[in-house]
């Protein structure tokens, strides 16, 4: 009876263990739901089909392995909140955390490339605070709360000329936009060139104040700069930026 182990007994039995850890833990996720008799069917369907297949009757054991595709695509169309429900508290364990938030980081720096260079290629001015160890609370109030999700779309009706949030920075922590239109201090330093505009000395002020990375988009050039610890870097590339995004907010996300 047990000789479907085989020689590697203690691989099969872990095998086993894990296969009932998981359909205990399905049983507890839907016994209190519409999903429990649905279950109980698969069971019945499942049987009725090793039955079939021990006594040799082969036009019903295709039948209900038909039947059993039928009920898997009706289970992910029916149950698709019980479904998203799960895969969202499994995404919330501290074991796979880390992975999801690297993924989501990476997505959220990649959308970001994407609209700095749009509004690059328009000439559209931009000012994006991207938030390090410390917080901006006092900078973040100067602005409009937003709370919403990184998007190229959104980023580009923010700076739109027509915008009223198009003069002040976006505040960004991991992939949310905390809030725009803000105000950020001015640096001082008297020897930079006169050739700077407002933008680019409030991302130098911002960034010799507090530990952020800061990017700047030239209303009257198109270019691209990066300030950090008082420091700017002019025109950076596609490729430079995304690798200083990427940087940036993975750090951000680890010490959060």
């Amino acid at each position: 009876m047990l000789s479907f182990l085989g020689n590697h007994w203690a691989l099969d039995v872990l095998d086993v263990g894990i296969v009932t850890v998981l359909f205990y833990k399905l049983y507890m996720f839907i016994r209190s739901t519409r999903a429990v008799t649905m279950f109980l069917g698969l069971l019945v369907i499942i049987g009725a089909g090793f039955l079939a297949g021990f006594l040799g009757l082969h036009g019903l054991n295709w039948i209900i392995s038909s039947l059993k595709t039928i009920w898997l695509i009706g289970f992910l169309i029916v149950f698709q909140p019980e479904l998203r429900r799960a895969l969202s508290t499994l995404g919330q364990n501290p074991i796979v955390r880390p992975f999801v938030s690297r993924t989501r980081v990476s997505e959220a720096a990649g959308t970001l490339v994407s609209a700095v260079f749009e509004m690059a290629d328009s000439r559209t001015g931009a000012l994006i605070v991207i938030l390090g160890g410390g917080g901006l609370k006092g900078v973040i109030e100067t602005g409009t709360p937003l709370h919403a999700r990184i998007s190229e779309e959104l980023l580009l009706s923010i700076f739109q000329t027509r915008s009223p949030l198009h003069d002040g920075a976006v505040i960004i922590q991991g992939d949310q936009i905390l809030a725009a239109g803000c105000i950020l201090p001015l640096t001082q330093d008297p020897r930079l060139s006169r050739t700077l505009g407002t933008r680019h000395r409030a991302a130098l002020g911002i960034s010799e104040e507090t530990d952020v990375d800061v990017i700047v988009v030239s209303e009257e050039t198109g270019t691209v700069s990066h300030a950090k610890g008082g420091r700017l870097t002019r025109n950076l590339t596609r490729e430079t930026l995304r690798a200083t995004l990427a940087a940036a907010m993975e750090q951000q996300s680890e010490t959060s």
